[in-house]
């Protein structure tokens, strides 16, 4: 029996079978091939999507709307300042009103409870566009970035570098978990995942074959890995207070030429972006300006070198987001 997902939402991976996931990947590369080749995809004609967004994004919100338009469908976009939800009305209702005009809704923010519960009470599929706890659609577009360049992943290494404890690390080791691939999460102790999400992924690594591994060693995080990826030392909604204590703790795991030759030479480097790689930016010039660095979480010896890879992944947000929409609404 095929792979069906249709009337699903898409929360988290950890709700996702292997056989599921390797169903969305497939089809975000069938979907690449027919936006390659020019061929019209509008299967989903005639329903409309709704698109709320607390955390702003290009990313995210242009694959959406791109990869719904190349569906057909007709999309909404809704900021804070755009919908009532949580200040005169609840979010129970604001579900239920967009429910009963749209045919999907995806959620951008803050807790995972809240596209929970628009889950919940929506009576539609709802996308998680990223929560504090996970973005399970950055991690479609990421396995199948590594996928483009080594084909089959299992088996092989994937190391996260940095905060280990955020949504993208957090993601990252789920879909590891469930895929057969080997998880690295290199960083300070304090900032390493929480013990009952690592059990969860530890369960799924013993049936897929994989491993999970939390080291503070950056040459033992490097050693054999055929992925590094990091991210931003400071998310979105944290205060700006706490740049000071991330930088001292994160430094030593800047993703830099050094750190990525001790990687297999074939290895690539990942970013979910944006990324503060020079000083091209307001926050990297301040924080150039207070703390001297030309560059946080990767140099631009990698960021702009032969082995970065954070370009694809970008645009296969849209490919993999694509297929996630099509899958649960045909």
């Amino acid at each position: 029996m095929g792979v069906n997902v249709r009337g699903r939402s898409f929360l988290t991976l950890l709700d996702y079978t292997p056989e599921e996931i390797r169903y969305l990947l497939n089809l975000s590369k069938e979907f690449k091939r027919m936006k390659a080749a020019g061929t019209l995809h509008e299967y989903l004609r005639g329903k409309q999507v709704v698109l709320l967004f607390e955390k702003t994004s290009t990313r995210t919100r242009c694959a959406f709307e791109v990869a719904a338009r190349d569906l057909g469908m007709g999309v909404t976009f809704l900021d804070p300042a755009s919908s009532q939800m949580g200040k005169k009305e609840s979010l129970a209702d604001t579900a239920k009103v967009l429910g009963r005009m749209f045919d999907g809704i995806e959620y951008r923010g803050f807790k995972q409870s809240v596209v929970e519960d628009l889950a919940k009470y929506s009576g539609v599929p709802v996308w998680n566009g990223l929560t504090d706890d996970f973005h399970p659609t950055q991690m479609l577009a990421d396995i199948m970035t590594c996928e483009e360049e080594f084909g089959d992943m299992r088996g092989r290494k994937l190391t996260f570098f940095g905060d280990a404890r955020n949504n993208v690390a957090n993601s990252l080791m789920v879909v590891c978990a469930k895929l057969g691939i080997n998880f690295c999460a290199c960083g300070p102790k304090e900032l390493m995942p929480k013990d009952e999400l690592v059990e969860k992924c530890r369960e799924a690594a013993a049936y897929s074959g994989a491993t999970i591994t939390l080291i503070d060693d950056i040459r033992e995080g490097a050693k054999d890995a055929d992925v590094l990826y990091t991210d931003i030392w400071l998310s979105m909604g944290e205060p700006a207070e706490l740049w000071e204590q991330r930088i001292h703790l994160l430094r030593p795991y800047q993703v830099n030429g050094a750190l990525m030759a001790m990687a297999k030479p074939t290895a690539i480097f990942l970013h979910c972006l944006p990324s503060f790689h020079d000083r091209e930016t307001t926050v990297g010039e301040d924080i150039y300006q207070k703390f001297g660095l030309e560059a946080m979480e990767v140099t631009d010896e990698v960021f702009l070198g032969k082995q970065a890879r954070q370009f694809d992944e970008a645009e296969n947000r849209m490919h993999t987001i694509k297929a996630v929409m099509y899958a649960t609404l045909k």
